[in-house]
């Protein structure tokens, strides 16, 4: 759970006990379809407890959701830790959002259903994806229409690539032809120059899946 300095102990404890909860709740339903009284009655807190920490419901599923993304980000920087070059942690990216989707479908479906896969630019949580993608840009290794709209056109082949991977159940050689496909496209319509691609895709494809 991601650690919140200014919450008292006995505060942190019950946010953090109402996250539980609702994470176990909501990969079964969505948010609109369970009241407060379950989430705090899983907790075991009071339902005053709840208004404590979250304005509503919504609030609720976004902050949950926050905290998955905030863990997809952490193994998409630990992957791309020794990487220098811009396009193949972009590529690294998407592959580490496909390998969660297949392992965490349930997850993943959560983080997919809420807000908190804000495609802005100026979202904290795309800070990294933008880099890259400043850094590629300025290495001239993008089409010009990238520089303002290649973090979106990113976000949303990832957002529609774990969507596929979730509905259709695809794992081993299907899902990594899938995830290959998608990062040919997703590069070349960037710009990305087709020999790179062809190395990135090919240093890719270890068989992991």
């Amino acid at each position: 759970m991601t650690e919140h300095p200014d919450l008292s102990p006995r505060a942190a404890r019950t946010r953090a006990a109402l996250l539980s909860a609702g994470f176990e709740l909501l990969v079964e339903k969505p948010i609109d379809a369970i009241p407060i009284d379950d989430f705090v009655a899983k907790a075991q807190v009071a339902k005053g407890s709840f208004f404590n920490h979250f304005s509503d419901k919504q609030a609720f599923a976004e902050a949950i959701a926050t905290e998955v993304r905030v863990d997809l980000e952490e193994q998409v920087a630990r992957a791309n830790a020794r990487l220098t070059d811009p396009i193949e942690r972009i590529a690294g990216g998407m592959r580490v959002c496909a390998l969660f989707a297949i392992t965490n479908p349930k997850r993943a479906a959560l983080l997919l259903r809420s807000h908190a896969t804000s495609t802005t630019r100026t979202h904290p949580l795309n800070k990294g994806l933008v880099c890259d993608f400043e850094a590629a840009y300025a290495q001239g290794l993008l089409r010009p229409e990238a520089e303002h709209s290649g973090v979106l056109f990113w976000l949303g082949l990832c957002q529609a690539l774990m969507t596929n991977l979730i509905e259709r159940r695809l794992s081993g050689a299907d899902a990594e032809r899938r995830i290959d496909d998608m990062i040919v496209l997703g590069l070349m319509g960037l710009g990305v120059a087709q020999d790179h691609v062809t190395e990135l895709v090919a240093k890719g494809a270890d068989g992991s899946l």
